[in-house]
């Protein structure tokens, strides 16, 4: 068994027992959120969507625990698609999930993906909120109301390493 380390982030598997705070807080925050429905949006993806080489489940850890995670897994050749973005409830605030997306963008940047995708659900405001804030553009109409919408996508260019950042459009 590897060693946990005390900070920082840890790569590592969906079946790990690291996670099941991720699981469980998000299927709870989805279900309150959406109903019951939404339970299935957890089990969605099979585990390898997010192993290497074509994504990435990346913890941040405190003293050995899981406090903000997230993942990305394969949209297309040149696009990452990030999942399973999480805060511990207990933790939020502190800015860690804008860590967990720059660390996610740093590991699909190095994997060879240009671009970075995502959708957020529309009662998520402050999902919407910290991928503005974290330069992502909105590829909807962000004067509408959300609920009409449904899911928001965002993207956002990734640079190429040793090349200067080129606009997607």
């Amino acid at each position: 068994m590897n060693p946990v380390p005390a900070a920082g982030f840890r790569r590592v598997a969906l079946d790990d027992p690291l996670v099941e705070p991720l699981l469980r807080e998000l299927t709870h925050e989805y279900v309150s959120r959406y109903g019951p429905g939404a339970r299935q949006e957890m089990t969605r993806y099979p585990a390898e969507a997010f192993a290497a080489p074509h994504g990435a489940l990346l913890l941040l850890l405190e003293e050995g625990e899981p406090v903000a995670g997230g993942a990305y897994m394969r949209h297309d050749a040149h696009t990452a698609e990030v999942k399973r973005m999480w805060t511990h409830s207990a933790h939020r605030r502190r800015g860690l999930a804008r860590r967990v997306l720059a660390e996610l963008e740093r590991t699909a940047a190095a994997a060879g993906y240009r671009r970075i995708f995502l959708t957020t659900g529309p009662r998520q405001p402050e999902a919407k909120g910290l991928y503005l804030a974290a330069g992502y553009t909105p590829l909807f109409d962000v004067t509408a109301d959300p609920l009409t919408i449904g899911p928001l996508p965002f993207e956002k260019p990734l640079p190429v390493p040793g090349r200067a950042l080129l606009p997607l459009h």
